[in-house]
């Protein structure tokens, strides 16, 4: 079924055809004929010219003042909007797209006839509404009506908006109406705006990209086991970070900040990526380096995240075998010595994925021209191990920030008691204070000695087994 905007373009081309006059018709087909004629009779004359020469030249010619009597004939202008920007390049997503997506989904509901739908955001009752491939959708602006229409060709291709208007009112379609598009469509964004989780994965086409889940971990800064101090001073960095577009243009630095996330295992480092998000109501993209084969892999996977989000790489020191101190050049073998076999020239296995992902790369990545794209973002390392990592990696200006998780401390504790147990004091809290100077346990341990498992533990039964617990670890360590 034709579309409705294509339709009313047609109307008008017949409508124009139909009001040329006489001497108009037959003049416009004595041009188109008289061409043809003389092409015919030169082609014999140029024997020397290469067939596709020919065509390409002369079809050139045609096709120039074609366009120009096709211009006279049909009306409608259009404009397509694709899913990535700069004509098709894949390097980054369009937001302009995402923001006609959201400005035609009210208007979707109305006129298309196969929609797509999804909430529009947690917890909500509300969806949120988008057009089919195929499917057409018109919307009036200032007495002019316009049409949309929405292609996804499938393939591998990108999908795209097509917008139809007649050419008199170019101006007033470009100079008002698409900015208009964009402004309503950002606050539509920003109102159903769902915090999301990405991670990395090569699609269809090999391209590395993102794939996502939505975002709903519970953890805040409120219920963060940390010393409070600690605590207070990490949401003043984040704050001034947050508020600081114009400071950081003005001292010339971009937008971004680094953070190093380091102890033992169990200490709180992946809650505190998500209370940071949840505070910060940032997106997360939660990049697997093991998965990345090169660097310029890694470059477009950080040229498609979006500003207002968090970077995490997590246990950096076991992400791919980049990270140690640089090692000195290897010495030269004896000439009688059997070959080294390395990763170039090893028979390649299933179990191992050839990489070519290099340190510099990821350095750059970090914070060279590349880590600039999008302004207000974080980039977080975590490690269990900080002194394994290169120094070059976590240095100031990269990670700006380190933060150590340390083991549980007595204030941390007390938070824990209050959270798990509901008490803000009770009398083994001394004694559990005394032995959490010897012990070196986790607030992940403590939590769990802390957490109700029956209908009969109470606060007197969880602290006793912490008691346990913390004297188990107290042995240990003195032993060792």
């Amino acid at each position: 079924m034709a579309s409705k905007g294509i339709g009313k373009c047609t109307e008008v081309l017949v409508k124009r055809i139909a009001g040329l006059r006489p001497a108009q018709a037959a003049g416009l087909g004595s041009a188109l004929a008289a061409l043809m004629v003389t092409l015919r009779m030169v082609r014999p004359f140029l024997p020397g010219l290469p067939r596709n020469f020919f065509r390409y030249y002369v079809g050139r010619l045609i096709k120039r003042y074609l366009r120009r009597a096709l211009g006279f004939l049909d009306p409608c202008l259009t404009v397509n909007i694709g899913e990535y920007s700069a004509a098709g390049d894949r390097m980054r997503h369009s937001q302009v797209y995402d923001q006609a997506k959201a400005y035609l989904s009210a208007r979707c509901s109305g006129q298309a006839r196969s929609l797509w739908a999804d909430l529009a955001s947690h917890g909500s009752h509300a969806f949120v509404l988008s057009m089919s491939s195929r499917e057409e959708v018109a919307d009036e602006f200032r007495g002019a009506t316009v049409w949309w229409q929405h292609f996804n060709p499938g393939g591998g291709a990108w999908e795209f908006y097509q917008l139809v208007f007649h050419e008199r009112h170019r101006d007033l379609v470009v100079q008002s109406y698409l900015p208009h598009v964009c402004r309503e469509g950002k606050a539509v964004m920003d109102r159903n705006r769902r915090r999301r989780l990405f991670t990395n994965y090569t699609g269809d086409r090999q391209i590395a990209s993102w794939t996502y889940v939505m975002f709903e971990h519970p953890s805040t800064f409120e219920t963060l086991a940390m010393d409070p101090a600690k605590k207070r001073s990490i949401m003043d960095d984040l704050d001034a970070f947050r508020d600081g577009k114009e400071y950081y243009t003005r001292i010339g630095k971009a937008w971004k900040r680094g953070y190093l996330l380091y102890g033992p295992p169990g200490t709180g480092k992946s809650t505190m990526i998500a209370a940071m998000a949840n505070y910060l109501d940032y997106d997360i993209y939660d990049i697997e380096l093991t998965s990345v084969a090169t660097n310029i892999e890694l470059r477009h996977l950080l040229i498609q995240t979006s500003g207002k989000s968090i970077i995490v790489v997590e246990d950096i020191d076991c992400s791919a075998d980049l990270t140690g101190k640089r090692k000195k050049p290897p010495t030269m073998a004896p000439a009688n010595s059997p070959p080294t076999q390395t990763l170039a020239n090893s028979p390649p296995t299933d179990q191992k994925k050839v990489t070519t992902l290099t340190l510099s790369g990821l350095l750059n990545a970090v914070d060279g021209l590349w880590s600039a794209c999008e302004g207000e973002r974080i980039i977080i390392f975590t490690t269990n191990y900080v002194e394994e990592l290169d120094p070059a990696l976590i240095r100031h200006g990269r990670m700006d920030r380190h933060i150590e998780m340390s083991y549980c401390c007595f204030e941390a504790f007390k938070f824990l008691a209050k959270n798990y147990l509901g008490v803000d004091d009770h009398p083994l809290f001394e004694a559990v204070k005394e032995l959490l100077q010897a012990a070196k346990i986790t607030t992940a341990d403590v939590a769990e000695h802390l957490m109700r498992k029956c209908a009969d533990d109470n606060a007197d039964s969880c602290l006793a087994n912490l008691l346990k617990a913390l004297a188990l670890k107290g042995e240990a360590v003195l032993g060792n």
